[in-house]
């Protein structure tokens, strides 16, 4: 791993933990073992190392969906795959969906990295407009709203009651 992506994976965790004010250079670069310098080199501000980390979040996010038109060929569901990559995020990871964290803290963050945020939300509400199409939807695009609402409003509530049961709840009316 490149000191480049050791800083986002590191960045990335202490933001998914306590949002974009949760991290400076100096911790990331004592938790990569490099100098201080070292992170500017590779992000001259901590907004270009916030709109990195939401680009790369959420390329990875969309590569780990794939495409709905291929899922439902096989035979799945998409809204459950999609439902699955934010079970993990919350059950498996115990971490909130880094996007949703920094739309909720987008008043106040530098343009650029709120810029990211609204593609992450973009492409995600474009993506689940196709899946629900594919899956005989009527009006896909309010229910990919719904369902982007749904599981962040649920990540949240069961990150805030330390309870993943009401993640589990809601996504029973996901399909």
């Amino acid at each position: 791993m490149s000191k480049k992506e050791a800083l986002l994976k590191a960045a990335e965790s202490k933001v998914r933990i306590g949002g974009y004010g949760n991290f400076s250079f100096r911790e990331l670069a004592n938790e990569v073992g490099i100098k201080s310098a070292s992170v500017h080199y590779h992000f001259p501000t901590k907004a270009d190392l916030g709109a990195a980390l939401a680009h790369q979040y959420t390329n990875s996010f969309l590569a780990a969906l794939g495409d709905p038109v291929a899922i439902k060929a096989s035979g799945k569901n998409p809204i459950e795959v999609y439902s699955q990559l934010f079970r993990s995020a919350l059950i498996t990871d115990n971490k909130m969906c880094l996007c949703g964290l920094l739309g909720a803290e987008s008043d106040s963050l530098p343009e650029q990295v709120r810029t990211e945020v609204k593609r992450f939300f973009n492409q995600n509400l474009a993506w689940l407009c196709s899946a629900h199409a594919e899956n005989g939807d009527k009006n896909p695009a309010q229910s990919a709203i719904a369902t982007v609402s749904i599981l962040e409003g649920a990540m949240m509530i069961s990150k805030s009651l330390d309870d993943n049961s009401y993640f589990e709840q809601v996504t029973q009316t996901l399909k």
